[in-house]
């Protein structure tokens, strides 16, 4: 059964890649930062206000946890973010619907149309 996509409406950008960053590990909201510059090549970059805002409403909705802290130097006072198993849901449902975008494009962008006249 596919997804219904009214549940699933399509991720806004920074929501994208703040889950596919936390995707391969916790992380503290530099270490995002950082990881969503390295997965797009620069080419998108995440302002600290952008991503505590998405954070806080990702927690709300139960796509993103605290995640236990490693025993760290007292001084240490880092949150650590976690994708929970319906977060990677959500960002599973995200790619698929983006894969399927992409390959209707490249269909799209194949077809031999007759030039007008």
């Amino acid at each position: 059964m596919k997804p219904d996509p009214r549940l699933n409406p399509p991720l806004a950008p920074a929501t994208l890649h703040i889950l596919l960053a936390l995707a391969a590990e916790d992380l503290h909201g530099y270490g995002i930062i950082q990881e969503i510059s390295r997965q797009s090549h620069g080419h998108y970059k995440l302002g600290p206000g952008t991503l505590y805002d998405n954070l806080k409403r990702l927690m709300d909705q139960k796509l993103v946890i605290d995640a236990p802290k490693p025993s760290l130097p007292v001084d240490e006072t880092r949150r650590l973010y976690r994708i929970t198993a319906q977060g990677r849901t959500v960002l599973s449902a995200e790619i698929d619907r983006l894969h399927n975008v992409v390959r209707e494009a490249r269909l799209t962008l194949n077809e031999k149309r007759p030039r007008r006249a």
